[in-house]
């Protein structure tokens, strides 16, 4: 049974392009073990990656798969543009990395290596490193995730369906919040919505706290029991073919405190800050600068944030950032917008001088500049 996730023509253009890239590094070959950029180039999708995956990229012909030979049957229903070969769990990955560089003549070459990358342990870099020490090594991280950021027009469909199901799973976690609710109810409504919205597992779970949790950046649903005058954070992504959808809104229980309309509206100002200056041209940094100019224009000019908001693709766990890395709308970023990129884009204003609020969309940046993916959940104040 074949599982195609991608079409043959578009895996070769991404492979082209690729190549491309390694042509100007004047590189023989590139060894990829970021699942994101394995998938990207083959479609392979799975759990299995928990265990280093290595792609052989060569210059010319067939590039090669190896991981623990137990992944052989799903790698022949996914993959029909690679060669696989499989190690024994007493094996040693590197082994098989170091026959196939000497099967194609590449042991002193000049080859690339991720260096970036989560899965390749310190140790099984070193053994391969050590076993080709003629080669001339480099380090190839972001070849393939610069390529990435720029999605085709399938992936900005694979996106949408993403977006569809986040806003459909915060749809019923917020529907799920009361007085009295647990965030193990919260969290079983908005899985089960999003998963019959047509959502895979997504790169994280849904993040569900009490804003007393607020700070804890990624930490979720532990057995709290919500109540009357509690406030709940929210921040849930869908996934469509292993393409990351998040959004985030807060939830008020009961009531809302004094002021909280206020910076309901300064959020939204903010969101649409954003949203105006992501257009093609411009740089991650200017994005920034128009949503601080909505903090300093309310009197927040010593409230500063690390980012506002980050580009998203492809995302396996543990993260829906594509990687080990968060290439982010940071400030003074010169990152130039293209079309086809999307993002997480956050207008959050927490632990201020306002009451908290804060909302997040995923946007996608078009011809005609940014789209909100996931506006069918309220933006406006939400009290339940």
């Amino acid at each position: 049974m074949s599982y195609e996730v991608f079409p043959e023509e578009e895996l070769q253009q991404r492979l082209a392009s690729v190549r491309r890239l390694m042509k100007q590094l004047d590189l023989d070959a590139l060894l990829v073990s970021v699942p994101e950029n394995i998938y990207y180039l083959t479609g392979l999708d799975h759990w299995g990656f928990f265990a280093c995956h290595v792609l052989m990229v060569p210059a010319e012909g067939r590039m090669v798969l190896t991981c623990r030979a137990m992944e052989r049957i799903t790698v022949e229903n996914q993959v029909s543009n690679a060669d696989f070969h499989g190690h024994g769990d007493s094996e040693e990955l590197s082994d098989y990395i170091l026959a196939i560089l000497e099967d194609r003549g590449l042991t002193a070459a000049r080859l690339g290596i991720e260096k970036r990358s989560l899965f390749m342990t310190p140790r099984i870099y070193e053994m391969i490193i050590a076993g080709a020490s003629q080669a001339d090594w480099l380090d190839g991280s972001g070849i393939i995730d610069d390529l990435r950021l720029v999605k085709s027009p399938l992936e900005q469909e694979y996106t949408r369906k993403a977006a569809a199901a986040a806003d459909a799973g915060t749809l019923a976690a917020i529907d799920a919040i009361r007085d009295g609710a647990s965030d193990y109810e919260i969290a079983a409504e908005c899985h089960r919505a999003m998963i019959l919205a047509g959502s895979e597992y997504p790169g994280f779970g849904p993040f569900i706290r009490p804003t007393t949790r607020l700070g804890e950046e990624h930490t979720t649903w532990r057995g709290d029991v919500f109540h009357n005058g509690d406030a709940v954070f929210l921040e849930i992504g869908g996934a469509y073919r292993k393409y990351q959808a998040p959004m985030g809104r807060l939830v008020y229980i009961g009531s809302a405190p004094a002021g909280a309309e206020r910076s309901a509206e300064l959020a939204i100002t903010g969101m649409q800050a954003i949203c105006a200056a992501l257009k093609p041209g411009a740089t991650a940094g200017e994005v920034y600068q128009a949503w601080k100019d909505v903090a300093d224009s309310a009197g927040l000019t010593d409230y500063h944030r690390h980012h506002c908001g980050y580009l998203v693709g492809i995302g396996f766990p543990p993260s829906w950032t594509g990687g080990s890395m968060v290439t982010s709308l940071q400030p003074g970023s010169e990152r130039k917008l293209e079309v086809g990129m999307t993002f997480h884009a956050h207008s959050w204003f927490t632990n201020t001088d306002v009451v908290d609020y804060f909302i997040s969309n995923t946007v996608m940046l078009g011809e005609n500049g940014a789209e909100n993916l996931t506006q069918r959940t309220p933006q406006t104040l939400i009290i339940r």
